[in-house]
């Protein structure tokens, strides 16, 4: 499903759900998207666990497709107003976080070509081990001079990568730049409460 916000759904404050599953890294990009662009206020969220939250969600598909009986995916932000999902597209939910609701286009300037290959490359689990090594050098290099991917304030490239290196705390092959990168990535609020 890919609605969006501004498209006859008008981006209003707390008129928003996000439903979201503990594990999911597209999940955790959102989350981390939202509290970085100080919207967790204006903005609600579930987080699936119980027989309630797949409900509630079952529910808003429901509402958006007569009779739906796909897969409930998330994370899906649905329209509280009318109940239904609005979209469940993760690069449209992020755009929309941005664009529509905070009016921050300058949360994902364009990274240079080869910052975003290596993103891709580190987000890719089936990538091979040297593409992995050449991807961290590139970003070894890139933050040597500055404290974010691409300067001084973070950006939704540090999103991606905060989901593909969290759950190594010193990747294999990381240099000392990748590592306090990291560090300051678990110290600043919106990344933090997404551990």
């Amino acid at each position: 499903m890919r609605g969006r916000i501004g498209s006859g759904f008008s981006p209003d404050p707390r008129r928003y759900h996000l439903h979201l599953a503990a594990d999911c890294p597209r999940s955790l990009r959102v989350t981390t998207t939202l509290r970085l662009l100080g919207l967790a206020d204006c903005v609600g969220t579930t987080v699936l666990g119980d027989p309630d939250s797949h409900a509630a969600l079952r529910a808003a598909y429901e509402a958006a497709g007569h009779h739906y009986d796909g897969t409930l995916t998330v994370p899906a932000l649905c329209d509280t107003w009318s109940g239904r999902v609005v979209s469940n597209h993760t690069p449209d939910i992020l755009d929309d976080l941005a664009v529509g609701l905070a009016g921050r286009p300058d949360l994902a300037p364009p990274a240079p070509a080869a910052l975003a290959e290596a993103v891709r490359t580190l987000l890719d689990d089936t990538a091979p081990l040297a593409g992995w090594s050449a991807a961290l050098a590139l970003l070894e290099q890139r933050l040597a001079r500055s404290p974010y991917a691409l300067g001084d304030r973070p950006t939704v490239t540090d999103v991606d990568l905060w989901v593909a290196l969290r759950h190594h705390p010193a990747p294999a092959g990381a240099g000392q730049s990748v590592r306090s990168y990291l560090g300051r990535l678990r110290a600043h609020p919106a990344f933090r409460s997404g551990e």
